[in-house]
């Protein structure tokens, strides 16, 4: 949800609980959350979704993440709050991925929307960070192509 939006994932998220519900599959699934949302925002307390959000960053794309949430001009600094705290604190903690699927998927996610080359550059510099290679972010591409189409394809490439 954080890279695509409820809009577009709401759908898929309806379809992939009634496959695993045809499946006999018990729903809701077992929380996966490694964090916890009333935890103090401080720098001691690793059950922060700041600061556990801000430590997956820095995991991935390096220690220039230590600060990012609070980077930016003062009207917008919030944005970079909320990416530590609800896209990398919330999502990127959670069990059942490790890092380099998550950054796998998350490269799927933002190759397949077009029009966010700057994360995309970004996202594949940390799939390289996390052991995916050029190899096998080429064969992620190639999967992808009937869905995603040749043009954004070649544009990744």
């Amino acid at each position: 949800m954080a890279y695509l939006g409820i809009g577009r994932v709401f759908p898929y998220l309806k379809a992939v609980n009634e496959i695993l519900e045809a499946r006999g599959v018990q729903l809701p699934l077992e929380p996966q959350s490694a964090t916890d949302a009333e935890a103090a925002d401080d720098e001691v307390n690793p059950r922060s979704r700041r600061v556990a959000g801000t430590q997956a960053q820095v995991d991935i794309f390096g220690d220039g993440m230590k600060q990012f949430y609070q980077s930016g001009s003062e009207d917008s600094r919030h944005i970079n709050y909320w990416l530590a705290d609800n896209c990398f604190g919330d999502y990127y903690t959670r069990g059942g991925l490790t890092l380099a699927e998550r950054e796998l998927v998350t490269f799927c996610y933002i190759y397949a929307q077009g029009g966010c080359e700057p994360q995309l550059e970004g996202h594949t510099a940390a799939n390289f960070r996390m052991g995916n290679d050029k190899g096998v972010l080429i064969q992620v591409i190639s999967h992808c192509i009937p869905f995603i189409g040749y043009p954004r394809t070649l544009n990744r490439l």
